[in-house]
């Protein structure tokens, strides 16, 4: 899996940023409570945080599941499941530099955005995470949660959201 570019310091502030404003707006549109997104299991994570098996050529992210276990607890009930979202710098960075239109922060926004979408479809079990990697059920997930993401991002007043938007607009014509 590729090794490649990592985000310098300041684009690592435009993560956080947008990780915080990604969150914000889907717990919004889900109507989701500040406990209820607390007790979320998931993490994000960028290239130097990402261990060999969650890198990957070509998407700018993917949502990795495992499973958990409370400490000290031997019953199947204290089994949970969290996720990551495994941000993949060098594919974001690159697309970034290709396409003079995007820029990084609404793009990061728009990625989180649509990641976290995806976890809360796995936490609300209108996605099933083992099936998510079927094909056929991939791209009838791919096309539902880029519908979500242009949902819940094209209202937003954000400089650049709209030269997103417009960049993954093949996936909302695919309905």
């Amino acid at each position: 899996m590729p090794e490649g570019k990592v985000f310098s310091s300041s684009e690592l502030q435009k993560v956080n940023d947008a990780v915080a404003l990604a969150e914000e707006l889907v717990s919004n549109y889900f109507k989701i409570s500040s406990g209820q997104w607390l007790r979320m299991k998931y993490d994000v994570k960028t290239a130097e945080q990402l261990n060999y098996s969650e890198r990957v050529d070509g998407p700018f992210a993917q949502v990795v599941g495992y499973d958990g276990k409370k400490k000290d607890t031997q019953l199947g009930s204290s089994r949970f499941t969290y996720y990551t979202v495994c941000l993949q710098d060098g594919a974001i960075l690159d697309a970034v530099k290709e396409n003079d239109e995007l820029m990084l922060f609404p793009f990061l926004v728009y990625i989180v955005v649509h990641e976290l979408v995806h976890i809360v479809r796995f936490g609300k079990f209108q996605q099933i995470y083992s099936a998510s990697s079927i094909a056929e059920h991939a791209m009838n997930e791919e096309i539902k949660v880029h519908d979500i993401t242009w949902k819940i991002l094209s209202e937003e007043p954000l400089p650049g959201m709209d030269k997103v938007l417009e960049y993954y607009k093949k996936w909302i014509e695919k309905k």
